[in-house]
């Protein structure tokens, strides 16, 4: 298969969030979907989301282009396995999010490396399941490609065409490469955002009422599936722990000096602070590059239907692209603070039209620096 064709017909195993979400994606794209769940209630809910049909059991009559295997790190080698033994595709890939064990377990098993291409789509939510599934979930974000060196380059080509088809970037990466990366980006974060959530569970309603979206955005994701996550954490366990100790070691010094409170200490929580903007800022825009800087248009709304669709209609009018979205609740009162990330020279015109259709808008906050602006001291 060339680089260009677009797989036809694929096997999908696994109708979780990500296994689902190609699926849908490929039915878009008109291809013919067989998917197949040890989990009968996943799987019909998938095939109700037109996602596509069951797989029949037993050997099919002409394998299929490519098989995605949408299950858990520790269960990609045999799922390789015994996709290959019953012939399913031509080419096989997977989505699980650490690459280098499940490439080893494979070669152990046995399994044909040269028509196995890894793969890893860097997308997702903290839900999960087929019901949180869709089609544009893809859409701008890397897709890893880690082949072996066994893999044919007609099953990279496959795999390749598979990513882009979904509208996301491939990525060619080895496999170890990749675990230490998405352990530095992604497993090492949702560690450290379910410890802060934990501290949580033992806090009283007044901490709790005092919430805000500080909080929010630091513990989003700790509200992920954790046997989904202790998963992934074993099967990449030594990168993380790396990045752990590192979070852990600079945690620990700012307690220290916190703890000591004299000018000279709190000069060198700074610096873990600073060097905290300067990391902050070296992720990627939306478009890739640096991230440009943003001013903040709030807004003041309550919470009735059709206001944000009004607003958004309003930002169309004034010709003016929303680069993001927050929004910040009134704890107790019908209202809230929706904040509109735009490029600084936008931010006026927007506000000038939002006043004229009746919201309050203060002055917009200039340049927010790099990325959205958040709520301070939330």
């Amino acid at each position: 298969m060339s680089e260009d064709v677009v797989p036809q017909r694929i096997v999908v195993v696994g109708t979780g969030l990500i296994g689902t979400s190609i699926a849908l994606a490929m039915r878009e794209r008109g291809a013919e979907v067989l998917l197949a769940d040890r989990d009968e209630a996943a799987l019909r809910l998938a095939v109700e989301l037109d996602a596509g049909e069951p797989l029949p059991d037993g050997p099919l009559d002409e394998p299929a282009d490519l098989a995605v295997l949408a299950v858990p790190p520790a269960a990609v080698a045999v799922t390789l396995l015994d996709a290959q033994k019953r012939r399913l595709a031509a080419a096989y890939t997977d989505v699980a999010s650490v690459k280098a064990l499940p490439l080893a377990q494979a070669a152990d098993l046995g399994c044909d490396l040269a028509t196995f291409v890894a793969g890893h789509p860097l997308a997702g939510s903290e839900r999960s399941g087929p019901g949180a599934a869709r089609a544009d979930l893809f859409l701008g974000r890397p897709w890893a490609l880690c082949a072996a060196p066994q893999s044919r380059p007609e099953a990279v080509a496959a795999v390749r065409a598979l990513a882009q088809a979904c509208g996301a970037m491939p990525v060619e990466v080895d496999a170890a490469e990749h675990d230490r990366a998405v352990a530095l980006v992604s497993h090492g974060p949702h560690v450290v955002s379910a410890a802060v959530a934990a501290r949580l569970t033992g806090a009283d309603d007044v901490a709790l009422g005092l919430s805000g979206q500080g909080v929010r955005d630091v513990t989003r994701i700790a509200a992920s599936d954790p046997r989904l996550w202790i998963g992934i954490l074993s099967a990449n366990s030594q990168p993380v722990a790396d990045v752990l100790e590192a979070v852990a070691t600079d945690l620990a010094v700012a307690a220290s000096l916190l703890r000591d409170g004299s000018e000279e200490a709190a000069a060198h929580v700074a610096d873990l602070l600073l060097r905290g903007n300067a990391g902050r800022s070296r992720i990627p825009g939306k478009h890739g590059g640096d991230q440009p800087a943003y001013a903040t248009v709030q807004v003041v709304i309550p919470d009735r239907p059709g206001e944000l669709a009004m607003i958004f209609q309003a930002a169309g009018i004034a010709q003016v692209n929303i680069e993001d979205v927050t929004i910040e609740h009134s704890p107790g009162r019908p209202l809230g603070v929706l904040e509109l990330a735009v490029v600084p020279e936008s931010a006026e015109a927007l506000a000038e039209e939002l006043r004229a259709r009746g919201w309050s808008v203060p002055s917009p906050a200039g340049s927010g620096g790099t990325g959205t602006a958040g709520s301070a001291g939330t």
